[in-house]
This record gives structure tokens, C-alpha cells and sequence, in this order.
């Protein structure tokens, strides 16, 4: 069996897959209405919110789209910080939709830096809308400034939107602690379920600025989904299958709590980065923002990185993920995330050492 060690899609728990052949049902009848109801609310519990939350078919950038095209006028100041590949799809995206982009990026495997996202904010008084990362898979880096974010932006008057894609379900995200205004996540993360299905909360504040926004949309208008929701229907045909193994992953997930995934996750990550430490490689991540979902692993000087990659799969049944865009080659990334076992991760460090010494050779 294939040891599938990516950032996303992961593996799947058998129960889930189990619950994912289940044969259609009338996505309009009562039945998919009370699986609806049901994973509403565990998605909000997850999310550690009381805000609106809409489920959206679609990837995790269909999310990040419908952020954009619903807060977003056409020829808005905003505010982007990249600190890797996800920031950089907020950039395409705010561009795309006739944006005026302020774009804040950093070097691969630093996190972002509040100070000078509040001298950007200063030096910029007109944007009122500013778009963020929390964990950023193509680096292996957690954003620690969350908490502060929001607090800050709103200072400034503005509205925060955080894709959490990689991060909620799997780290705190603490989405009304830390009055976050509108908050991304996607099923093929940490949810433990097959891509196909987005997340969207939505608070109070972001609303309004939804509400006196003119930019044209329809399939991602989160008014159409969230108003649907209510009624026990989605706006457009739904993934009926991934809605299934999604309420049953929802189910596994606060059988086991809340703080119990979130410590699994923290010894997964500090596992993976001192077996990888052991082995004598190098992180990309600077120190205190490393991922407990992605760890980012330089090639060493020397090393063909797709063909440590390709050696692992074919020879080791493990699929590790490669860098992307100026990072291809450059990196190997170890997904811990979701459903695993302390056994998938010793036998994922032994696959990279072993396919990396058989490189060497």
C-alpha cells in the first residue's frame, strides 16, 4: 500500500471511504436537508465559530475565489501577504477581478511579519480589504501572527480573509477568539475527506462589506449558498459522495476532540522535523514557524530532487510532494496532516532516507 505523504489530497480513513459509496439520494429531500443541517454545525464547531459558514463544491481555490469575488469590488485597494505559492493564487486572483494589488511577499520559509504589514496598511489608508495564509504548504511555514492579524486590520478599518486551507482542522484556528472575518478551509486537508468540497465562514462584518459590494458573481455568491443552506438545499447540484464521507470524517473528528487532533498534529510535526533533522537535512522553514502539517526539506548540494522523489514512489511506495514554482527541485515536502498513524511517519522518514541514499549511490 502506497504511503501517500503529500500536503493534500491525504489519505482517507476506511470508514470514510466506506461512507463515500453510499448510493445517491435526492439532494433536494429531507435526507441530504438533515446531513446539511448536521455538517453545518460540525463544520462551525470545528472552525470554533458562531459565524455563517457555507460549504461550497468545489477545490480549496474555489474557496479562495469566492473570497475574492464576493469582498472585492472591481478596482479595490488591497492588501495580499504571500510568504509562497497560496499567497502568490490571492495575487492572480485579486488581479484577475480588477483588483489594485499592494502585494507584501517574503523569502521562502520566512513567516510574515506584523510590523510591516502595519506600515503597508499605514502608507496605504485607502485598502480596507487585506488577504493572508495561515499555513502555506508550499514552504512548510505557519503564519504565528494570526492572532494579532485581525486586531490590526481592524484598526485600520478593514476586513481580514484567511485561507486556512491547510491549517483548520488540523492547528487552532480560532476564528472567533480571534474575530477572523472570513476563514477558508477544504476537505481534502486535514478533514480527512476526499478534495471536492470548500468552506467559507463568514462573520458579521464581512457581510456588510459583501452586502454594498457591486463585482458580479454567481456560483460562488456565498448570499445563494448560505441562504440555500438554511432551507436544506444547496444552490447547484452537490458532491453527494463527498458529502457523505464528510459527515462521517466530522463524526471521527470530535469523537476524538478538538485538542487531541490538535496535539496529534503537534508530535507529528515535531517527529517528522527531528527524523529529519537526524538524517543530517537541512528545513526551509525558519525556526518557531515551522508547520505541523508540511515539513519543507532542502535537497542537499548535489541531489536530482525528482529523482529522490521518483525513487521513493517506485521503489519505496512512498509519495512524497516536490517544490513549486521557483522552489521545483529545490525542495521535498513531508505531509503530516489528517488521517495517519506514528507508523505512516517512521516508515515515511525511512523511505526518505533510504530512496536518498540509493540516490547517492
Amino acid at each position: 500500500m502506497v504511503n501517500l505523504r503529500i500536503p493534500g489530497p491525504t489519505a482517507v480513513p476506511p470508514e470514510v471511504l466506506q461512507a463515500g459509496a453510499a448510493e445517491m439520494i435526492n439532494h433536494r429531500g429531507p435526507e441530504f436537508a438533515a446531513m446539511i443541517k448536521r455538517t453545518t454545525e460540525g463544520v462551525k464547531t470545528v472552525y470554533q465559530t458562531q459565524n455563517d459558514v457555507a460549504t461550497l463544491t468545489a477545490s480549496g481555490t474555489g474557496a479562495m475565489e469566492a473570497a475574492v469575488v464576493n469582498l472585492m469590488a472591481p478596482g479595490e485597494p488591497v492588501l495580499v501577504i504571500t510568504i509562497g505559492e497560496f499567497g502568490d493564487r490571492f495575487v492572480k486572483l485579486v488581479d484577475a477581478y480588477g483588483g489594485r494589488l499592494t502585494e507584501q511577499s517574503y523569502q521562502p520559509g520566512q513567516a510574515a511579519d506584523l510590523n510591516r504589514i502595519e506600515d503597508a496598511l499605514k502608507a496605504n489608508p485607502d485598502i480596507k480589504l487585506v488577504f493572508i495564509t495561515h499555513n502555506e504548504t508550499s514552504t512548510g511555514v505557519t503564519n504565528p501572527i494570526l492572532p494579532e492579524l485581525g486586531k490590526l486590520v481592524h484598526r485600520y478599518e478593514g476586513t481580514l480573509v484567511v485561507d486556512a486551507i491547510s491549517s483548520l482542522s488540523s492547528v487552532p484556528v480560532k476564528t472567533d477568539e480571534w474575530d477572523l472575518d472570513v476563514v477558508l478551509s477544504g476537505s481534502q486537508k486535514g478533514w480527512m475527506t476526499a478534495p471536492g468540497l470548500a468552506f467559507v465562514s463568514v462573520n458579521q462584518r464581512a457581510w456588510e462589506k459583501i452586502g454594498k459590494n457591486p463585482q458580479p458573481r454567481f456560483y460562488f455568491d456565498l448570499k445563494r449558498h448560505t441562504d440555500s443552506a438554511a432551507t436544506g438545499q444547496t444552490p447547484w447540484t452537490p458532491a453527494v459522495s463527498v458529502w457523505y464521507q464528510l459527515d462521517k470524517a466530522i463524526e471521527m473528528m470530535l469523537a476524538e476532540g478538538l485538542e487531541n487532533i490538535f496535539a496529534r498534529h503537534a508530535r507529528a510535526g515535531q517527529m517528522v522535523r527531528e527524523g529529519v533533522r537526524a538524517l543530517g537535512l537541512e528545513l526551509l522553514a525558519d525556526e518557531g514557524v515551522e508547520s505541523n502539517t508540511v515539513t519543507a526539506i532542502k535537497v542537499p548540494e548535489g541531489v536530482d530532487g525528482g529523482k529522490w522523489l521518483n525513487v521513493a514512489r517506485d521503489e519505496f511506495d512512498t509519495v512524497f510532494a516536490g517544490g513549486q514554482g521557483s522552489l521545483r527541485g529545490k525542495i521535498v515536502r513531508f505531509g503530516h496532516l489528517g488521517y495517519m498513524t506514528d507508523a505512516d511517519l517512521q516508515d515515511g522518514l525511512q523511505a526518505l532516507k533510504a530512496s536518498l541514499d540509493r540516490v547517492r549511490q
